[in-house]
């Protein structure tokens, strides 16, 4: 059985008329908002940038990063461990931190955040180790003073305790107070 032209005719403009119908009981509506491409984030491997004396700085401040924390991760004993512990925190800090501004300047991902200037940033983690520097050295600081006094006062506690027993005139280091 053969469909006339006008069975056929109105089979498919039913179908068109369906899709351009603007009436609110149709799904098709058509759009009002146009639609955007989107945002592609263009990563690429900037060489000149590698080959830059600022590029091969970062590597290499990387690359020495890491050597130290592995390095210091190989220590198996260690009897005043401060300072070891600062060592590792300070070589895994910079390896991280350097890292990540390697990828940024590699990847020209510093182009993308246009609202932060990265090279005052820089001046910035400059300014924050000139800090730790400063804490360390303070601390260094505080922590001989408080064994000096600790050795003063064991010092004082020896003599009394050596008085009290009469040693004190068998061991000339000994000082009396009354001298």
């Amino acid at each position: 059985m053969m469909r006339n032209s006008r069975e056929a005719d109105g089979f498919e403009g039913e179908a068109a008329s369906t899709s351009m119908m603007s009436g609110a009981s149709s799904p098709y509506q058509p759009t009002t908002e146009p639609v955007l491409p989107g945002r592609r984030l263009n990563l690429r491997c900037d060489p000149d940038y590698l080959r830059s004396t600022l590029g091969v700085l970062k590597v290499l401040q990387v690359l020495l990063a890491l050597i130290a924390f592995i390095c210091i991760e190989t220590v198996k004993e260690c009897l005043p461990c401060g300072g070891l512990y600062l060592f590792e925190f300070v070589s895994c800090t910079t390896f991280v931190v350097t890292g990540v501004l390697l990828l940024m300047f590699s990847l020209n991902l510093h182009t993308k955040v246009p609202q932060i200037n990265w090279n005052l940033t820089v001046f910035g983690f400059l300014a924050t180790g000139a800090y730790v520097v400063n804490s360390y050295l303070a601390v260094r600081i505080w922590r001989m003073s408080s064994s000096r006094q600790a050795a003063g006062q064991g010092s004082e506690y020896t003599r009394a305790r050596s008085e009290s027993r009469g040693e004190a005139e068998s061991r000339p280091e000994i000082q009396r107070l009354e001298e």
